[in-house]
């Protein structure tokens, strides 16, 4: 078995959530912040069979999408004083972690 974690962007977690339901996949969502940009994300957690990783994944690519945003240069780099000006950066997506789980109980 495999516990596949997905951290995605709020903006995509009921898409995401939806996907996974049409497929039949099960998950816990939790709440969470990145570090970088300190942005709200849902993280999933999902248990799931070795064959099914892939099906998985599928769905969040599929659901999960990139996008550009503009940030004060300050959040992204050390700025020493002076003016700050707005930088683009990519966000959303997914962050996927797959890990071997031993035993995995629905009491």
């Amino acid at each position: 078995m495999k516990l596949v974690y997905a951290i995605v962007n709020n903006d995509d977690a009921y898409s995401v959530n939806k996907g996974l339901s049409k497929k039949g996949i099960r998950a816990t969502k939790l709440a969470s912040s990145g570090g970088f940009l300190m942005a709200g994300n849902t993280t999933f957690m999902i248990c799931c069979q070795d064959g099914e990783v892939d099906s998985v994944i599928e769905v969040l690519k599929e659901h999960s999408r990139k996008r550009k945003q503009f940030v004060p240069s300050s959040a992204v780099m050390d700025n020493t004083g002076g003016q700050s000006y707005p930088v683009e950066v990519s966000i959303g997506g997914a962050t996927i972690f797959v890990t071997d789980i031993e035993r995995f109980e629905q009491v």
